[in-house]
């Protein structure tokens, strides 16, 4: 089994060490996975300050939001991997990014990512033309439903076509809150597909929302399962972790999701 997002600052405040990577290992061991990927993400590190301009320019509540998240380095977050990446592990350990995906700043994002050696870039969707739809609840008060949903399709492919990321991180997340069209996403769900066969990416089957947020849908909804399996895309489970102890959260149930006449997909 492979827990295939688990990220690694909030649990040691980006202070990097063996002891911090072993005991996501350790638990790891503890939940029987095989393989994890550990990462962090782009809104940690101030060179990517300027990528998240118009997130920052979006309301006050976004900006200082930012403030207090970006206070690392990644040239220290790369340092470490690179000092670390002969180590010998009992399991399969990867070390990467979670990348928003800003369609403006797309290509700085590019020219960051490309000056490190990462094993995977996972891309993300967390904003809608900037609106950070997965911050609060009451953040969703008066808008479009089905508007939110198309625009936030719309990004995704796009990030998809570029071909900067290895896998597409919890490809549904805008459902955390509980909102859902008023019609079918079949079609944008086969168009998915392609894409993300096109492209050589994986996407997570993710329990994160159901970690995080409490969320009662374990893993992408039914019907995307559904088409992404008829269409052979790759499929990693994800646990969408923060702190050790949390590895490999619901990977058990994730992993029997994907089972369909023997055929696994993680």
């Amino acid at each position: 089994m492979i827990d295939a997002h688990i990220h690694l600052f909030q649990s040691n405040s980006g202070k990097y060490s063996m002891e911090l990577i072993d005991s996501f290992v350790s638990q790891a061991q503890k939940k029987g996975l095989s393989e994890i990927y550990l990462l962090e993400h782009t809104h940690q590190f101030h060179e990517f300050k300027q990528m998240y301009k118009p997130i920052e320019n979006y309301n006050e509540y976004q900006r200082n939001w930012l403030s207090g998240k970006m206070t690392a380095s990644i040239e220290s977050y790369a340092a470490f991997i690179e000092q670390i990446r002969g180590c010998c592990f009992p399991i399969l350990v990867k070390f990467g990014l979670e990348a928003c995906y800003i369609p403006e700043t797309g290509t700085l994002l590019e020219s960051i990512i490309k000056q490190y050696r990462w094993d995977f870039v996972v891309g993300s969707v967390h904003f809608i033309d900037n609106w950070g739809f997965d911050h609060k609840a009451e953040f969703w008060r008066g808008i479009n439903v089905d508007g939110a949903y198309h625009r936030y399709y719309e990004i995704m492919l796009e990030m998809i076509h570029t071909g900067m990321f290895s896998g597409a991180a919890h490809p549904d997340s805008i459902k955390c809150f509980g909102h859902y069209p008023t019609f079918s996403l079949d079609d944008t769900y086969i168009n998915l597909a392609a894409a993300l066969n096109k492209a050589g990416m994986y996407a997570e089957h993710s329990g994160g929302l159901a970690l995080n947020y409490g969320h009662g849908e374990k893993g992408m909804n039914t019907c995307m399962l559904k088409v992404f399996k008829e269409y052979g895309v790759k499929i990693l489970t994800a646990s969408d972790a923060h702190r050790p102890e949390h590895t490999g959260e619901n990977i058990v149930d994730l992993s029997e999701m994907l089972q369909d006449g023997g055929k696994r997909f993680d």
